[in-house]
């Protein structure tokens, strides 16, 4: 808080798309607290956005469900301009939702890419050009992408998986010059090897084999995540765009 004893992001809205569960939940639930207005999308798992409803409100945070396909062009306009209609504005967009679908290339089923294109990386599209209208005319705005550190570093069965996330590290970049001018940000955070449900279903075996690459000698947390997502939606994070930053505790560097 800051002198006043207000907080942050008072009066300013957020969209956390894929914001039911993992790091998605985790940056709704910081955004929340630092006082913004919290639309949590999803597509299928309602109970779970629901349960991130229930937590953002169990903190005297307000937030709201709302739910479309990302990867559809026409749910994904209608659900960002239906959200900012709501709310009046629309300060941070958080592009989280995601799918990964793993294969080796000789054997990857071409309707899985274009599933993961689809997703991954039509999804953050979408959304970024409808929230980014309302943006461009208020003159200022947050678009914040959630990559992987697979974007750079590569990984073995995950060719589609890597292959969106480094387009979206690309769309980022571009994004970010198209719209600097008009006060808006577009950055991208790289995790690494994060504890979530993806990851709690590796077996010991594997996440060992894993975490040997990780000079932290750890796995992060979502909070960790969410925290820079709440640092890249600040104010004060106004000359920062364009940039990828990796929360991977030295996985790659």
């Amino acid at each position: 808080m800051n002198e006043a004893g207000n907080k942050p992001f008072d009066g300013q809205s957020a969209l956390i798309t894929g914001g039911s569960r993992g790091i998605g939940r985790a940056i709704a639930l910081h955004l929340a607290s630092l006082g913004a207005h919290v639309g949590i999308n999803f597509v299928e798992n309602a109970q779970a956005a629901a349960q991130t409803l229930d937590a953002c409100v169990s903190i005297g945070a307000t937030a709201e469900l709302v739910p479309f396909d990302v990867s559809d062009p026409e749910a994904a306009a209608l659900g960002v301009r239906e959200f900012v209609k709501s709310r009046g504005t629309l300060e941070i967009l958080v592009n989280n939702a995601g799918l990964a679908i793993d294969g080796l290339a000789l054997r990857y089923k071409p309707e899985d890419w274009d599933r993961l294109v689809k997703v991954n990386l039509g999804g953050a599209f979408h959304c970024s050009r409808a929230a980014a209208r309302g943006m461009v005319r208020a003159r200022y705005g947050r678009i914040i992408n959630l990559s992987s550190v697979v974007a750079s570093m590569g990984n073995p069965g995950q060719v589609a998986y890597a292959s969106t996330k480094a387009g979206l590290e690309g769309m980022t970049r571009s994004l970010a010059l198209e719209l600097a001018k008009r006060g808006i940000t577009v950055n991208a955070i790289a995790p690494g090897l994060i504890d979530t449900e993806m990851t709690e279903a590796l077996s010991e075996e594997v996440r060992a084999a894993y975490l040997t690459g990780v000079p932290a000698g750890r796995l992060g947390s979502a909070s960790e995540v969410a925290f820079v997502a709440g640092f890249l939606a600040s104010r004060e994070a106004g000359y920062i765009t364009g940039q990828v930053l990796g929360v991977n505790g030295g996985m790659y560097v």
